[in-house]
C-alpha cells in the first residue's frame, strides 16, 4: 500500500493545530508534527521548511524552542554544514514529560506564594497551596507512570 501524503499531511496539520488550541505555539508543533511522520531519522531545517511551506527563520525559531523543552535534538551531520532534527530515542513525550523541570519549578513557585499570602484560610492560599501539591503528588507519580509507560511499549512491540 502507497503512503498518502495527503492523509499524513492532514494528520500533521490537525495535530499541530490541537496542540496550538491546547497553547502550544504553533510551528514548533508543526515541526514536531512533522519529525514525527518523517521516515528517516529526522529532517533538515531546509527539508522542514519545504515540507512546511514556512520560512528559514520560521524553522529556526521552532527547532530553538523545540531543543529548549528538550523535545528534539540537533545532530551535525559529518562532512556536511546542515544538522538533522530529529526526536529523541525515547519518545518525544516521554523524554519532554520525564526530563521537564518545570513541574519541580511551579511547585517551589507554587510554595512561595503560600508563604508570600501568608494566611492559610484564604482563598487564594488555598488554590495556590493545592496547586503545589499536585505538582508534588506528579513529581512522586511520574516515574512510576514512566515505568508503566515502558512496559506498556515492550508488550506492545512483542
Amino acid at each position: 500500500m502507497a503512503r498518502d501524503d495527503k492523509g499524513v499531511n492532514d494528520f500533521v496539520e490537525q495535530s499541530a493545530a490541537a496542540m496550538t488550541a491546547a497553547g502550544f505555539p504553533r510551528m514548533p508543533a508543526r515541526v514536531l508534527m512533522a519529525l514525527m511522520v518523517a521516515e528517516g531519522p529526522g529532517l533538515t531545517a531546509q527539508e522542514l521548511g519545504d515540507r512546511l511551506g514556512a520560512s528559514a527563520a520560521a524553522i529556526s525559531g521552532a527547532v530553538r524552542y523545540l531543543q529548549t523543552v528538550r523535545m528534539i535534538r540537533r545532530v551535525s551531520q559529518p562532512g556536511s554544514r546542515r544538522d538533522l532534527y530529529e526526536l529523541p530515542e525515547d519518545s518525544w513525550y516521554t523524554a519532554s514529560i520525564g526530563k521537564n523541570a518545570l513541574y519541580d519549578l511551579i511547585e517551589q513557585l507554587a510554595a512561595k506564594a503560600v508563604v508570600s499570602i501568608d494566611d492559610p484560610a484564604s482563598a487564594a492560599s488555598k488554590r495556590v497551596q493545592e496547586m503545589s501539591d499536585f505538582f508534588v503528588f506528579i513529581q512522586r507519580r511520574l516515574p512510576e507512570v514512566l515505568e508503566e509507560w515502558e512496559a506498556e511499549r515492550a508488550r506492545s512491540a512483542r
